[in-house]
């Protein structure tokens, strides 16, 4: 699966919905793992601001790879940020669109303010 990293350095980035576990299947509540290592798997809904433009991405990290308290609006650095483009068939109809997966979240303390 092709795979494209996703520079970060340029951006503002900003927790729009905090860590919450990535449901595998929807019937069971299985939580999805990692193939790799067995971890869980969360999803962080990300505020992604470049160039004047905002954007909502939904990022899935390693549970091990979420540190800090991220709560709604907190600033983050993302590390390993990568896209991953996909499509499939379903009854004849496909789809397409792109994820994103990183190794890891990192909570930002917001630089103190001078008076």
């Amino acid at each position: 699966m092709r795979q494209i990293p996703v520079d970060t350095s340029a951006a503002m980035l900003m927790v729009a919905q905090p860590p919450q576990p990535k449901i595998k299947d929807r019937r069971t509540g299985e939580i999805a793992v990692d193939l790799e290592t067995g971890a869980q798997l969360a999803t962080i809904d990300v505020v992604f601001l470049m160039a004047g433009v905002a954007e909502v991405l939904s990022v899935v990290v390693p549970q091990p790879g979420v540190s800090g308290e991220l709560v709604m609006g907190a600033p983050v650095a993302i590390t390993g940020l990568i896209a991953r483009p996909w499509e499939n068939e379903f009854n004849g109809q496909k789809r397409h669109g792109i994820s994103y997966r990183a190794a890891a979240f990192t909570a930002l303390t917001p630089a103190p303010v001078k008076a």
